[in-house]
């Protein structure tokens, strides 16, 4: 899926990102100085274990959690801090989330006609009845359910089928960019590449942008376009999908890479995982910074460990 990034319309920009929660003693912040562009069109993939600020990254582009320093701009408006009426509808609409589990986003209560037109209720309550429930059931076929579930509830159906009633409550709303946190790691494995290959299809079909947060780089490699790998919410690598697979240089990348399972049961025994330690950064005397070491592959390094990934590259290549 990769593709040249020369000349492509910027959607939405992160800038010296930074996300704080709690108050004096209690403060903590999430994540810091985060910078990265999402090119209209593109799967950007998000990855890093958990609590490494991935998810709280992707809320705070869609204004669920506040930024407390940097800002966000979408579509070249900036979209973080005090907004208008009309740029807050504007993001309401442009914007929408997958989220990671389909049993706890959705509404048990509600059934699923109600679940999938919320947005566009709120959006549109002008909209007549009868063209809310045509857009309901072309939204469900378009992900591959029949329009009669639209009188259901919630645990009427498979974790597969809430997710796919999910992506449809944010296709309904006709996004532009849609954040995707974890939205197949509540799934049963023989149902992710459902999902995925689902994803992939509404990408093509409506011209969508997806900003796909995992803790997966497998399923990343199969998804995504470029990848920006996060460690205790700040970026550390960040490289076109197929370039940080061939030459990966952070080690935090390169032990994300190391624990990806192997189909092959004798290749699995042998091989060996890579704890990360962070402790052998010698940052105290020179500090790191974020470098372009190739075209379009940045890393988080000080001036001894870019000579160092320097070396690696020109090993890799030679």
């Amino acid at each position: 899926m990769t593709d040249n990034n020369v000349n492509r319309e910027v959607l939405c920009s992160v800038r010296d990102l930074e996300v704080t929660f709690g108050r004096g003693r209690k403060k903590f912040v999430a994540v810091h100085n985060i910078n990265f562009d999402i090119y209209k069109g593109e799967t950007f993939g998000l990855v890093g274990e958990s609590g490494s600020g991935k998810t709280t990254i992707g809320r705070a582009i869609i204004r669920i959690n506040p930024v407390s320093n940097g800002s966000v701009i979408f579509k070249g408006e900036k979209i973080s801090g005090k907004i208008s009426r009309e740029l807050d509808k504007m993001v309401t609409q442009k914007i929408q989330m997958i989220f990671q589990d389909p049993m706890a986003s959705l509404n048990e209560r509600a059934k699923v006609d109600y679940i999938v037109a919320e947005g566009l209720i709120n959006i549109r309550p002008d909209m007549p009845k009868k063209e809310r429930e045509a857009k309901v059931s072309e939204a469900l076929r378009d992900v591959g359910l029949l329009p009669e579930f639209a009188t259901r509830f919630p645990h009427e159906f498979s974790g597969g089928q809430r997710q796919r009633i999910g992506i449809a409550r944010a296709l309904i709303m006709e996004p532009e960019f849609i954040i995707a946190d974890e939205p197949i790691s509540a799934l049963d494995v023989s149902i992710r590449a459902q999902v995925l290959n689902l994803m992939s299809k509404l990408q093509k079909e409506r011209g969508l942008t997806y900003l796909f947060i995992a803790h997966d780089l497998s399923v990343m490699r199969f998804i995504t376009n470029r990848i920006a790998v996060i460690h205790k919410g700040t970026i550390v690598e960040l490289a076109e999908t197929e370039k940080l697979f061939a030459h990966p240089l952070h080690p935090y990348t390169r032990a994300l890479l190391s624990a990806i399972p192997m189909p092959d049961p004798d290749n699995e025994k042998k091989k060996v995982v890579t704890v990360y330690d962070p402790t052998q950064h010698k940052y105290d005397t020179d500090p790191p910074r974020w470098i372009e070491i190739e075209e379009g592959h940045f890393i988080l390094a000080n001036n001894e460990e870019e000579e160092g990934y320097r070396r690696m590259l020109e090993e890799a290549e030679g």
